[in-house]
């Protein structure tokens, strides 16, 4: 486990706690954020103001890549049967006009479905319980933040625990503590807005009994728009955009929400068992790393919800950091590469919003002339059977990056099914987690020759050559490509080897085979390996 060495002098009080990393908020994003870090070895408290798990749908979907994650921690599994795939998202428009439909695939870059449906609680029951399987990760519920104060090495907090003020101490911070941040406040950290909100009156059912209710619909209807999402199999959400805030006192009447969703549902097909007023915001904070504490999730970006990437990105984020913060901790790395953290993130997030905000505009339009304006130009282009653009993630441009330009650099990875003779299954369960080297025979026996293969084994790096057949290696997993996916990853990028990195984004590629030994010793620098290049690479 790693220690905590450098924070605090002499001996511990009684009500003080030292770790290597406190987690502030245990939402999904604080969740997967302890959840790695423990899983590296390192300390962990998580802190979090409620007496126990929120226990009510917030978010309700998640892509594959999220999906990813999750597998990674052991819980897509036991998700599997609680989630619905689903492969549409249709926007109508007032009268029921199909104006654009959007397209979800089964398989996805990261090897699961595009889109899920989801209903939350069961998501943080899952990874609750991964959390409290780890030793070295402590949960504190009723355990509020009240101050934070920053050394030259680690951060005070002070805790309201539920037995009194306590003290903790931790080498890094991951505010993980939502929209209102405390911790974020406390580092007088500002938000840029993007002036795009609005407030909504969100209604949760639980199904009694099969309903045909749309899954996945937003209706832009100028006299009240309108979205309608399923939370998995047993329970859907109504939305209604308000008038005002003010407006929900009285709208969230029972009578009055079943009056609203009377033509698509009654009581005997469902219980009504929440109603909330929520107010989507467009925000990103100025700084998402102040000394040591960083943020992440709704605590650093806030978005509207028309893309359902609000705790995709929180995810992200966590990713990310745990990789980064794993080296740091370890002595790898300078904690100068914590500040590619928000380099790296920002400018997907952003990305993110700018087109959720692009969505939203066409969605929540109240004047009904500029709204059919809106239904002339997307029926016309429906009727030229134009596809709707996709959403296009950016790739990294800057940060923990090879230092030679390729197309694959900075990209998301793809992940596709693999079999090591002994298991079939998506290449992450097979080979595990961590950096990943990917390379064709040629450029394994490049990497051979140049000696390599050992100091990336000591670095924690896996070798993993996908072929035509599983075979026995000393230093490297030789796996069948079981369905062509690396195979034609390979050739579209016209490359011989790629570097993975723990969060699922290329580190860097090769050209030729030859060219695997110097990306494989600058990744081996990054990581602080101690070793002596060779002749034909290149020095630090």
């Amino acid at each position: 486990m790693a220690g905590a060495e450098g924070v605090g002098q002499g001996r511990p009080e009684a009500n003080s706690t030292t770790v290597d990393v406190a987690v502030v908020g245990y939402g999904p994003v604080g969740m997967v954020t302890a959840a790695l870090l423990g899983r590296a070895g390192h300390r962990v408290v998580v802190l979090e103001r409620y007496a126990g798990l929120y226990n009510l749908p917030r978010a309700a979907s998640f892509d594959d890549e999220t999906m990813r994650t999750l597998a990674r921690l052991g819980v897509a599994g036991e998700l599997l049967p609680k989630v619905r795939v689903q492969p549409t998202y249709e926007w109508r428009n007032g009268t029921g006009d199909l104006l654009m439909e959007q397209r979800f695939e089964d398989l996805g870059r990261s090897g699961w479905a595009e889109w899920y449906m989801m209903y939350q609680p069961d998501l943080e029951e899952a990874l609750d319980r991964v959390c409290r399987s780890l030793p070295q990760v402590e949960v504190r519920h009723s355990s509020p933040v009240v101050a934070v104060e920053q050394t030259g090495t680690g951060v005070g907090l002070t805790v309201d625990g539920p037995d009194g003020r306590q003290n903790v101490t931790a080498r890094w911070v991951v505010a993980c503590d939502g929209g209102n941040s405390f911790v974020r406040s406390a580092l007088g950290v500002g938000l840029e807005d993007y002036g795009f909100s609005e407030p909504w009156m969100v209604c949760d059912f639980r199904f009694r009994r099969p309903s045909d209710v749309p899954r996945a619909l937003q209706l832009g209807d100028p006299q009240g728009p309108t979205s309608i999402i399923s939370l998995g199999p047993g329970h859907h959400r109504f939305s209604f955009m308000l008038d005002s805030v003010e407006d929900f006192a009285t709208e969230r009447a029972p009578e009055r929400v079943w009056k609203r969703v009377a033509p698509r549902l009654d009581p005997a097909d469902a219980d009504l068992i929440r109603v909330a007023t929520y107010t989507f915001r467009s925000l990103v904070a100025e700084d998402w790393r102040r000394g040591r504490v960083l943020l992440a999730g709704d605590a650093a970006h806030q978005m509207p919800p028309f893309l359902g990437q609000g705790m995709c990105s929180g995810f992200r984020d966590a990713q990310n950091l745990a990789f980064k913060l794993d080296l740091v901790l370890r002595g790898a790395a300078p904690d100068g590469l914590l500040d590619t953290y928000q380099t790296e993130r920002e400018p997907h997030v952003r990305a993110v919003i700018e087109k959720g905000i692009e969505l939203g505009h066409l969605q929540t339009l109240r004047d009904p002339e500029r709204a059919a304006e809106r239904d002339r130009t997307m029926l016309a282009r429906r009727a030229s059977a134009q596809e709707p653009e996709r959403m296009r993630f950016p790739s990294l441009r800057a940060g923990m990056l090879a230092r030679q330009p390729h197309p694959a650099r900075g990209q998301l990875s793809v992940q596709g099914v693999v079999d090591d003779g002994a298991r079939r299954d998506r290449l992450d369960q097979v080979v595990g987690g961590g950096f990943h080297l990917l390379a064709e025979r040629r450029s394994l026996d490049a990497l051979e020759g140049a000696g390599l293969l050992d100091h990336l084994a000591r670095a924690g790096v896996r070798v993993v050559v996908p072929g035509e057949r599983a075979a026995a290696h000393p230093g490297a997993t030789l796996v069948r490509d079981a369905d062509g996916t690396y195979r034609d990853w390979f050739a579209e990028l016209n490359c011989s080897a790629v570097v993975v990195r723990p969060d699922f984004h290329v580190f860097g590629a090769a050209g030729d085979p030859g060219a695997a030994v110097p990306l494989a010793e600058e990744l081996l620098r990054t990581l602080g390996a101690d070793f002596a290049p060779t002749a034909g690479g290149t020095d630090a």
